[in-house]
């Protein structure tokens, strides 16, 4: 009996060695069938990395691209003072009605204000006397050239006549044209002057309230109406890079609130006097307004000169933005890539971008520089 379970016991231990030896020989052929996974393997250098699969990443060749000198300042929307016009009230009175507001566009002729004038009321009753008086003289000048073809007057009283006649029509226009001045109509007598619009636009100031006082000229303008179809850019350039800026270089103008759009203008004027504590000059560029500047608006330009330069253009995929930098992966051996710094300029057709330092036209670089920095992450 004894032996009978030595037996078994030994048979049992032969089956279960058996069935895990089957288990660890199934284990190790599911491993060798599963892909081998990237290896990555940092050098003392943090920006050199080995690679056990390299064909996983698509490679792409850094190409020159000619282009001109650039340089990137920053400026400011401004109106153009040509096209800002203030608005007067040379009528002297009360401020009764302010139909426009700081900010409004408004059209040419279009009322803004209306003013209760004295000076309207005293124009009117000038230009009324002067019609009488012009009436009178000549009914006289009628009556004289009758009495002188008869015989009955001298022909100096007729010449006389005929100057009072003459200066009675000239008083009428001084009045008539005086109405016109001061805002008035002479057919429709009124003490209200309406205020115009000179041109159209936007109001960018405005001096004036609801029964606020008028002293004509003596007083600040009630509005300034300024057109914005076409702006100017005031940029401020140190005098270190004033060699590259010239009058009628072009100009590439990139806003603050729009950084995916573009806009293009030409500069027109450089100052002649610099700023004594920044020591920079006022740069103009001007352009045509696309619907989106506003008064103010912060901008980026970006000035290009007449010299060429050539720069290295990529894949705008191979330009990895990290902790405010930019860096391309560039291959140095058939496993080995160096994570470079460079400067990433303009974007460019076609999904390419320029780049201004940092890489030299040749070398090929990761096409996605962000499925790079994963893996190494990883």
């Amino acid at each position: 009996m004894r032996k009978r379970k030595g037996y078994e016991t030994a048979a049992l231990a032969l089956l279960c060695g058996l069935f895990f030896s089957g288990c660890k020989e199934e284990k190790a052929d599911s491993k060798a069938e599963a892909p081998s996974p990237v290896k990555v393997e940092q050098e003392q250098h943090v920006n050199v990395v080995q690679v056990d699969h390299p064909e996983q990443f698509s490679l792409t060749t850094a190409v020159a691209h000619v282009s001109t000198s650039q340089l990137v300042v920053n400026g400011v929307v401004s109106p153009d003072i040509s096209r800002t016009v203030p608005v007067i009230s040379l009528a002297v009175g009360r401020v009764v009605e302010v139909k426009a507001r700081l900010g409004d566009a408004v059209k040419k002729g279009q009322v803004l204000l209306r003013v209760q004038s004295a000076d309207m009321s005293a124009a009117f009753s000038d230009y009324r006397k002067a019609l009488a008086d012009e009436q009178l003289s000549r009914t006289q000048l009628e009556r004289s050239k009758l009495l002188y073809d008869k015989g009955a007057v001298s022909l100096n009283d007729l010449q006389i006549a005929q100057d009072t006649e003459d200066k009675a029509k000239t008083d009428v226009e001084n009045t008539k044209a005086k109405i016109h001045v001061l805002g008035g109509d002479p057919d429709h007598p009124d003490t209200v002057v309406d205020i115009r619009a000179p041109i159209s636009g936007v109001i960018t100031e405005q001096q004036v309230t609801n029964a606020a006082g008028v002293q004509g000229l003596a007083s600040p303008n009630p509005f300034t109406i300024s057109d914005l179809s076409n702006v100017w850019i005031l940029c401020d350039v140190y005098e270190n890079d004033l060699i590259n800026v010239h009058i009628g270089n072009s100009a590439e103008i990139r806003l603050n609130a729009y950084p995916d759009k573009t806009f293009t203008g030409r500069i027109n004027n450089v100052g002649p006097i610099l700023d004594p504590s920044l020591r920079t000059a006022k740069v103009r560029i001007e352009l045509k307004n696309p619907g989106v500047m506003k008064v103010g608006m912060f901008v980026s330009a970006t000035l290009h000169g007449l010299k060429k330069e050539t720069h290295t253009a990529v894949k705008a995929s191979a330009i990895l933005h990290l902790h405010d930098r930019d860096w391309v992966y560039v291959q140095e051996g058939e496993k080995q890539f160096r994570r470079t710094e460079v400067v990433a300029g303009n974007p460019l057709p076609d999904g390419m971008q320029e780049i201004l330092s940092g890489l030299t036209p040749g070398p090929q670089v990761v096409t996605n520089a962000l499925v790079m920095q994963n893996t190494v992450e990883q």
